[in-house]
């Protein structure tokens, strides 16, 4: 039987810098990449707290508040960090810092100037940027598009003309819609997407998954055109299988269907006691 055909087919993604914009950068093992990026001289390279792996010696590293960055103090507010760690090349030499990644998966190099100068991207999934790039926090604004505590929603965007390193959870493919092209896709399996793509999310029946059971699985439409890059590994989902199958039960706090169960077990029990007491007096 011939393979599946596809207009715009998923493919992985392959890094295509334009000439003359150039960061010379290197990435390196399989499953939980590190990445290395060359730093010249007077530049600085801003990366989240806590994945730096090695520098030169001749990089100067700081803990810097940046207003523009993750939302400012409404993340502090909710217990989040506000600061991003900036290394700079005060040096007439190069330098060099690895930037490690936090979770299994795979290390993107993103050049924004082939992608309009924008792209919205998960929380978790910005790496680190080199120069002319700022993470700012952006809210749907689209009401029906908002799920209160949901980290699978598109939380932030990149704007600049720099590059920027994203993570996605195990193997990462890219797809490139054509104008009106539709796809579902689990939300939570977006890594990051143009700002030209319409986003419509989709919530599940939350009263028959909180009674039957069953993940809080959100799936989104996503309309062309644009490119989207989508990951097989999110990392809560991986985090999830990881507690469940830890040693320790959760809690019954974190279990909350388990109380609807146990209330609709005891309604049932009472309607049938009911019913065999009125139908023993007839």
């Amino acid at each position: 039987m011939a393979a599946p055909f596809f207009s715009t087919p998923f493919q992985p993604y392959v890094y295509q810098s334009q000439q003359g914009s150039v960061t010379a950068f290197q990435i390196s093992g399989g499953d939980v990449q590190v990445l290395q990026v060359m730093v010249k001289s007077q530049d600085k390279l801003t990366a989240k707290p806590g994945t730096m792996c090695y520098m030169s010696g001749n990089m100067q590293m700081d803990n810097n508040y940046l207003p523009e960055n993750d939302g400012g103090v409404w993340q502090w507010i909710f217990g989040k960090s506000v600061s991003s760690t900036v290394f700079f090349n005060p040096g007439s030499d190069d330098g060099y810092v690895g930037i490690a990644a936090p979770f299994p998966g795979r290390i993107l190099p993103v050049d924004l100037a082939n992608f309009g100068g924008e792209l919205l991207c998960q929380t978790d999934a910005f790496l680190c940027s080199v120069n002319d790039v700022s993470v700012t926090s952006t809210v749907e604004p689209r009401p029906r598009n908002i799920e209160i505590g949901s980290e699978i929603i598109l939380k932030q965007k990149l704007r600049g003309q720099g590059m920027a390193f994203l993570v996605g959870g195990g193997s990462v493919m890219q797809k490139i819609l054509a104008p009106r092209e539709v796809i579902t896709v689990d939300a939570a399996c977006i890594v990051a997407m143009t700002t030209a793509i319409n986003f419509q999310l989709k919530s599940p029946n939350q009263v028959r998954r909180a009674v039957f059971g069953g993940d809080n699985q959100l799936t989104a439409s996503l309309t062309g055109p644009g490119v989207v890059f989508i990951q097989s590994l999110p990392f809560n989902r991986l985090s999830q299988r990881i507690a469940s199958r830890s040693v320790a039960g959760p809690s019954l706090r974190d279990n909350p269907k388990f109380f609807i169960q146990i209330v609709i077990f005891f309604f049932l029990a009472y309607v049938m006691i009911v019913s065999s007491i009125i139908l023993t007096d007839v």
